[in-house]
């Protein structure tokens, strides 16, 4: 047999085993025909025998290969349905799934790598493709086994979705929502404008400039050409130089040429849209287009405009010098070049700080006239005007002479130069890296402007001459300067002066004819010119290396050389006029020099050593010198050395002796240099007096105090030294012993001037007591010393007496060296003072501040205040009952000084009296006179607390001053409450009915109760609390308020409970709890909170109840019934129109809830562009057509159209622009002249809009305005 005969049921027919899968070829490639065709089949070519490798596992003359596909495929299904009954027998166990999942991945790779080995045609398939199969089985495998849900219905939706788009419409019946969105119909119309072409030539049309230079030596002028194809171009060239005219024909090749090439570069795919020609010259001259001829041979008119091309400007800077002096002028030439009028931009840097760009226009030669300048038509060249000269090149040069105001570096530097035709020209070039390259020499010119030197004379002019010793150099006392701040440095000045000496000055005192011209070189401006010879010196000027300075006044100044000092003496005794003999010398002094004088003496006395040097300052040519000694003997007065203001100390040609017997007058006088002294009241003084002459001696002397005198004379001294005792001071004060005269032996009275100074204590020391704080007392501890402060008047150290009043120790002396000082005891009592002493006169003690009071500070006590919560009972202190468990305190008083150190005993019992069944001990330090004692009270009982030792911040704990402190107090029990059924769940309804679950709670404690329990919803974070009082017994039914009840599952906790001692307990969250059960009748709440829809859009409601759902609504007063699966109601607004839904109804319950939620669905506004039908208006350039819109919906309207290109063949059409506009009526009328085809891309009304698609929009969409 050569195939299978097949019936119309059968397997397809068994390929052969030589062709197994592959379909036969015709001769020429193609593929034969099936049986089915109508020709004949040719003859089937008589199958070779099967080779071995390739023949089925099971011959077919056994089993034939349908049915061998047939057993394999229902081995499969076997398979699949043993994999099925795995699945749902599987349980929880993850080793189980593994060990299945494992089982089911061995089998199918048994299966169906094992397949291809029998060889069944169809079933031999490659290695990738049994790869690709074992893989899906084992991810199949793997999701049955381990239990991972397969998203059937999302697939199953999509699927179906994507064959079925249609959707339940509020009508209930199934529209497609694409037919809605998309409605092609809502925006109609277009208008076509075409604008009927004109051909056109210009030449230039952007009014560019050109010129050329050996840089640039060709240009391409621009020839624009519109809705025309030339052939044919002819250009008229009249040359500047010649004025010869020249014509320059364009051919049609070269119009092909640069037709093309401009084609390449034109960004525009309009091929109707201009086109500029480049075509390239290499002469200067004014070109004009003559003649244009397009591919019809007919001349197109070429628009009237000339293109001239001319030579590029240029410009430079002129060389000069490179050193200025400040106040000169610039003196620097610009040399423009070009077609005037010129224009040249330069800029002036002066130490590097750029100023602001100036500029120079219109720069041409006199008497030129340019007709660029008087016209503004682009013909440069008219009908017989054929002079161009205007446009030849110049020459100009341009002289900047400006102040040089400031010193430093000066650059002048061409930025910018400009023709009369616009060609500029920037020599400020950027590199790539936005640096200014660097310019050329010819571009810019620098040099450095240098300050002027100063010159003048300083401490030196015709009225102060300088003077200096004979043969000596004197500094010429000029001062540099310059003409900036400061002067010149480290830079050599020129300077000439004129000289004339002394003895050939004029009588005016001007110079000679025969002055003499001096020149000196100063290397800086710190060397100063050295002159000698005596005369007038004249400052002529001063000069550095680049620039010329100035004399200033004063600018003469006339040296001298005084002569040499010299002394001449004359003497005459002073002769005692009383006794006759000589007491001293007046000693006259002649003196030859320059003041002021100094004389250098010595004197000497018969019988001593060295004789003492002595100076002597005269400030005129004489002087006068007195030589009184003031004592008797013989001296020699030698004048040896003089110097003046010249000439220094020098030696006199011979020494000048003088000599001299003294005997001096009756003197006395104090023997301190300084005689002052302190005295008490009551007190004399004495002073001690040393006299000279010949005695005895009578001494007046006076004593003066507060404007008296008192006379007193002590007669017939016979010894030198005398003592002055004074009277007692009965006053204070300051008094002054004065020497008034002394007679000698001889008679002789002599006046005298000394004196001395007595100060007389106005009052005697003081003591008394200073304050701490404030006052005379203090606190201090038991046994502690104590400083008491003292306070003391008179001279230091005192000697101070006193006693204690509370003590038997007597009279204390103690010695004190500070006005300030302290009084330490460690003794408590009243302190006295008794008598006080200082280095000069005994004192008194202040009465109102003679006593101190030392006290001691107590030591610490406490106590309990009592209160309405604490009573003193019996010698204790009884606290009021407290729960367990409960936060409580009482309040201990400490007085003392804080902080405090308390220690107390805790001590528990069953009952009042009882043993104690724990004791524990406890410290409290507190840093105020009151401490709070926190109680214990986590377990019940009765406890008492002792407080065993006290301390304070001054006193340790003494135990036999201390009485303990006991404190008791009662802790009670806390009640309890417990649900008789834990873990119950009670069912409710959400309205009230009789009959319902009651919650039983049972107690421990002494009742009435307080019971507050606490409800969580399910779903709800915040659980909601409710309260029950006043429960008489210890077991009790809750009924729970149906306000507080939600639907669906909630859990009840007890939250609290308290008894009537006021004791309460919180539960732990553990405690069990009951659960109640709330069924409601379904709602329904929209998922949108807006009330206005439009017409495809989709209502969507969330549904709560039991599924399915029965809703009941109305739309445009028609009532409707629909049922939802699902927890979303979802409907698509196909027509406008009011929709509300009236009721809701689930499947838990019979109960139908009534619900109002409306909502308005706006139809979607259209629009027609001329009156929605394709229009097609043709104008010509400058004309007008009218568009009119027409709009449907709820104003105001806002609409986008577009202008787009008029679409040509082969190419798609673009959008020029795009416009908005608001029209508040139904119609709209717009005027356009320009070129294209207009269409409406979207609309919007008040509620809707609607956008084409394709255009950015996605249909409609509620608007709000």
């Amino acid at each position: 047999m050569n195939g299978t005969p097949r019936l119309r049921s059968a397997f397809p027919s068994t390929p052969q085993a030589a062709h197994t899968g592959r379909q036969q070829n015709t001769p020429n490639g193609t593929p034969s025909s099936g049986p089915n065709v109508g020709s004949p089949l040719p003859d089937i070519p008589k199958q070779k025998p099967a080779s071995d490798a390739s023949a089925p596992l099971i011959p077919f003359d056994i089993v034939d290969a349908p049915s061998q596909r047939l057993y394999v495929f229902a081995f499969y299904i076997f398979l699949f349905a043993y994999r099925l009954y795995d699945f749902y027998s599987l349980t929880v166990d993850e080793v189980e799934s593994f060990w299945l999942f494992l089982k089911w991945i061995a089998i199918d790779g048994v299966f169906l790598f094992g397949l291809p080995a029998l060889r069944i045609p169809w079933l031999e398939w490659d290695t990738p493709a049994i790869l690709f199969l074992f893989f899906l089985h084992a991810i199949f495998d793997g999701m049955l086994m381990f239990r991972i849900g397969l998203p059937l219905d999302a697939w199953l939706v999509g699927f179906t979705k994507l064959l079925f788009d249609s959707e339940l419409a509020i009508a209930e019946r199934k529209v497609k929502a694409g037919d809605i969105l998309h409605n092609s119909s809502l925006i109609l119309g277009k208008q076509i404008i075409h604008i009927l072409p004109e051909g056109s030539a210009l030449l230039n049309p952007n009014k560019e400039a050109f010129c050329l230079n050996p840089s640039t030596t060709q240009i391409q002028i621009p020839i624009q050409i519109n809705q025309t194809n030339p052939i044919l171009i002819e250009l008229l060239r009249i040359d500047i130089d010649t004025m010869q005219n020249e014509t320059i024909t364009i051919p049609a090749s070269t119009s092909r040429k640069l037709i093309k090439t401009a084609r390449k570069s034109h960004k525009s795919v309009d091929p109707a849209s201009p086109l500029v020609l480049r075509y390239p010259v290499k002469k200067t001259g004014i070109y004009v287009l003559q003649k244009v001829i397009d591919e019809s041979k007919l001349e197109v008119q070429p628009r009237s405009a000339s293109l001239i091309v001319v030579t590029c400007p240029q410009a430079r800077v002129r060389p000069t010098g490179n050193n200025r002096c400040r106040g000169e002028l610039s003196n620097v030439r610009l040399e423009v070049e070009g077609t005037p009028p010129l224009r040249i931009k330069y800029r002036t840097m002066v130490n590097g700080v750029a100023r602001e760009a100036s500029e120079f226009q219109s720069l041409q030669p006199e008497d030129f006239v340019s007709p660029l300048t008087k016209q503004a038509s682009s013909v440069l060249v008219r009908n017989g005007d054929v002079d161009v000269s205007w446009a030849q090149s110049h020459r100009i040069m341009v002289p900047l002479n400006e102040t040089l105001t400031s010193s430093g570096r000066w650059t002048y530097s061409v930025e910018e130069v400009q023709d009369a035709v616009g060609n500029v020209i920037n020599y400020t070039p950027m590199d790539d890296e936005d640096k200014p390259k660097p310019r050329s020499a010819e571009l810019q010119q620098s040099f450095v402007v240098h300050e002027r030197p100063t010159i003048v004379l300083q401490g030196c002019d015709s009225q102060h001459p300088l003077q200096a010793a004979e043969d000596q150099f004197a500094i010429f006392p000029v001062q540099y300067g310059s003409t900036g701040k400061t002067s010149i440095s480290n830079t050599p000045h020129i300077i000439e002066y004129l000289f004339t000496p002394e003895e050939d000055l004029l009588p005016s005192g001007d110079h000679s004819a025969s002055a003499e011209l001096k020149k000196g070189t100063m290397k800086s401006n710190l060397q100063k010119p050295l002159i000698k010879q005596s005369g007038l010196y004249t400052l002529k000027s001063v000069s550095t290396e680049f620039c010329e300075g100035e004399v200033l006044e004063p600018a003469s100044c006339l040296l001298q050389n005084p002569p040499k000092p010299e002394l001449a003496l004359t003497r005459a005794d002073i002769v005692d006029k009383c006794a006759g003999n000589p007491i001293g010398l007046r000693v006259g002094l002649d003196l030859i020099g320059t003041p002021p004088f100094m004389v250098y003496y010595t004197v000497k006395k018969k019988g001593q050593g060295q004789p003492r040097t002595q100076v002597e300052r005269v400030s005129t040519l004489r002087g006068q010198l007195e030589l009184t000694p003031a004592e008797a003997g013989h001296y020699t007065y030698t004048f040896e050395e003089i110097s003046d203001e010249v000439y220094e100390k020098r030696s006199l040609p011979q020494k000048l002796v003088l000599e001299q017997d003294v005997k001096p007058p009756a003197s006395a006088h104090f023997v301190d240099s300084k005689p002052r002294k302190e005295a008490c009241i009551d007190e004399p003084v004495s002073f001690h007096i040393k006299l000279q002459g010949e005695g005895p001696w009578n001494l007046d002397y006076e004593l003066v105090h507060s404007g008296k005198r008192t006379k007193h004379t002590a007669k017939d001294i016979e010894d030198e030294h005398y003592t002055i005792r004074t009277d007692k001071f009965k006053t204070g004060g300051e008094y002054t012993l004065s020497l008034v005269s002394v007679t000698d032996r001889l008679g002789c009275k002599e006046f005298l001037k000394e004196e001395a100074k007595i100060n007389v204590r106005h009052e005697r020391p003081k003591a008394y007591f200073g304050q701490i704080e404030g006052k005379r007392s203090v606190r201090t501890l038991e046994g502690k010393t104590v400083q008491l402060p003292l306070r003391l008047t008179g001279t230091g150290p005192w000697v101070l007496e006193y006693n204690n009043l509370d003590s038997s120790k007597g009279l204390e002396q103690r010695r004190i060296n500070k006005a300030n000082d302290w009084l330490e005891t460690k003794g408590k009592g009243t302190y006295q003072l008794l008598s006080v002493q200082d280095s000069i006169c005994p004192g008194s003690v202040d009465e109102q501040s003679n006593q101190f009071e030392v006290s001691w500070i107590s030591r610490p006590e406490i106590k309990v205040p009592e209160s309405s919560t604490t009573k003193f009972v019996g010698g204790k202190y009884v606290k009021n009952d407290v729960c367990q468990g409960d936060e409580d305190t009482f309040d201990v008083i400490l007085t003392g000084t804080p902080p405090y150190e308390i220690k107390y005993e805790q001590h528990l019992k069953s009952k009042p009296g009882a043993r104690t069944v724990s004791l524990s001990k406890k410290d409290v330090k507190a840093a105020l006179g009151i401490a709070s004692i926190h109680t214990e009270t986590s377990q019940d009982g009765f406890y008492e607390y002792k407080f065993s030792e006290l301390a304070d911040y001054n006193y340790d704990h003494d135990p036999k001053n201390y009485r303990p402190l006991i404190v008791q107090q009662q802790v009670n029990p806390r009640p309890d409450a417990k649900f008789t059924n834990p873990g119950k769940t009670y069912s409710y309804c959400s309205r009230e009915a009789d009959g319902e679950e009651v919650i039983p709670v049972t107690f421990t404690g002494v009742p009435p109760f307080y019971l507050e329990i606490e409800i969580k919803h399910h779903g709800s974070s915040k659980p909601e609390t409710v309260s029950f009082p006043n429960i008489p017994s210890l077991s009790h039914d809750l009924r729970i308020p149906h306000r507080l009840l939600h639907l669906g599952h909630s859990n009840i906790a007890i939250r609290k409970v308290r008894d009537s001692r006021g004791c309460q307990r919180k539960p732990l969250p553990t405690t069990p709890r009951v659960q109640i059960s709330v069924h409601d009748a379904p709602t329904a709440t929209p998922l949108e909170d807006r009330s206005d829809f439009c017409v495809g859009e989709r209502l969507s409601f969330a549904l709560s109840g039991s599924m399915p759902f029965t809703v009941f609504y109305t739309f445009n007063s028609r009532p409707q019934k629909a049922t939802s699966p699902g927890t979303t109601f979802k409907r698509l607004a196909e027509l406008p129109g009011v929709f509300t839904i009236t009721g809701l109804q689930d499947s838990a319950s019979d109960c139908r809830a009534a619900t109002s939620h409306t909502k308005t669905i706006h139809p979607i506004p259209s629009v027609r562009l001329s009156k929605g039908r394709e229009t097609r208006v043709d104008i010509h350039e400058g004309g007008e057509a009218e568009l009119l819109f027409e709009f449907s919906g709820t104003p105001p309207f806002e609409f986008t159209y577009t202008r787009s290109t008029n679409a040509r063949k082969g190419k798609k059409s673009q959008v020029l622009e795009t416009r908005t506009e608001t029209s508040y009526e139904y119609s709209m009328r717009i005027r356009a002249s320009e070129e294209g085809t207009y269409e409406v891309i979207s609309i919007k009304d008040r509620w809707c809009s609607f956008a084409k698609a394709g255009d950015g929009g996605k249909g409609q969409k509620l608007l709000t305005y």
